[in-house]
């Protein structure tokens, strides 16, 4: 394997303190809800940040699968966005400092990358490092977002995992950061935000709210949430007023609030997803309500909830 250290650029001008948290959330494979895409765009967007370490996209990304954007007015091309994958130095709203790892999820090298991640934690002197993730799950959108917490800290997974199964799933690459980081005793956490199937592909602002209350469980940092609390209250109020016109889904949404409920109350069921006989809601009734409320949401355009 090469040099990992080649896969990066660190900023000369940019001193990072030793002991900071490290927090992490890539986009690709998944991301139900926009979770990651919403809370990584919202930190860089409302907090300071600088750039430390810069990886190489070149090396790390298929661009004939995940196509950058360029933006053509009338006849000729005026802007181009390049790929971004980086580690930043960020300001909390206290003014506690933290790194912040953000952008796509390599598509190649996913050994070297995960060395070079290791080789960053070890050279920065990171005291904790903290992932996100999200997928689509048969849970309401009318209770508070669950997660499924994995790593090494018992703390955060007895105060806050909701569901623990044993189960094989595909690999992000964070899962490789932690799975390594694990073996080196190093305090590492992953939450993986367990989205209403229905919404996997909007932007529900509430996954963001979770993942920030997360990542704070984890850091103890501070972070402004106002105007995505706003924006989930006007969400959830037209995915609710969407819901109450549509009775199958309606039923489909209640019978979600009983087994959850069920489930959160302790019962002998195994997971908040199925009923009493351990058997997932059917596939046909769930994909049959859900292409009728996408339906729906088109036929409606001007009254979808965005997100934003």
């Amino acid at each position: 394997m090469r040099d990992p250290r080649s896969l990066y650029e660190l900023n000369p001008d940019v001193i990072v303190p030793a002991g900071l948290p490290l927090v992490a959330g890539l986009t690709g494979y998944a991301d139900a809800g926009g979770a990651v895409a919403q809370t990584t765009e919202y930190l860089l967007s409302t907090l300071d940040s600088t750039v430390v370490a810069s990886f190489e996209a070149d090396e790390l990304l298929d661009y004939r699968a995940r196509r950058p954007i360029i933006l053509f007015e009338g006849d000729h091309l005026t802007d181009y966005t390049p790929p971004r994958l980086s580690l930043d130095l960020a300001v909390d709203e206290l003014g506690q400092q933290f790194l912040l790892l953000t952008g796509f999820e390599p598509d190649y090298q996913w050994q070297r990358f995960s060395s070079a991640v290791l080789d960053l934690i070890e050279r920065l002197e990171v005291s904790s490092t903290t992932w996100i993730n999200s997928i689509p799950m048969p849970v309401p959108h009318t209770r508070p977002v669950g997660v499924t917490v994995s790593g090494n800290r018992s703390e955060l997974i007895e105060a806050m995992s909701i569901w623990r199964p044993t189960t094989q799933v595909p690999a992000n690459v964070l899962h490789l950061v932690e799975f390594r980081l694990q073996g080196l005793d190093h305090p590492t956490t992953g939450f993986v935000l367990l989205i209403p199937h229905y919404l996997s592909d909007a932007e529900y602002p509430s996954a963001a709210i979770t993942a920030l209350e997360a990542i704070s469980a984890a850091t103890g940092r501070i972070f402004p949430t106002d105007a995505l609390r706003e924006q989930g209250r006007d969400f959830i109020a037209r995915i609710d007023e969407q819901v109450s016109e549509n009775a199958e889904l309606a039923k489909l949404v209640g019978t979600l609030e009983q087994r959850h409920d069920s489930y959160m109350e302790g019962t002998t069921l195994r997971s908040p997803l199925t009923d009493e006989d351990g058997e997932l809601p059917s596939a046909d009734e769930i994909a049959a309500e859900l292409e009728k409320f996408l339906a729906f949401r088109r036929a409606n355009d001007d009254d979808t909830p965005r997100g934003r």
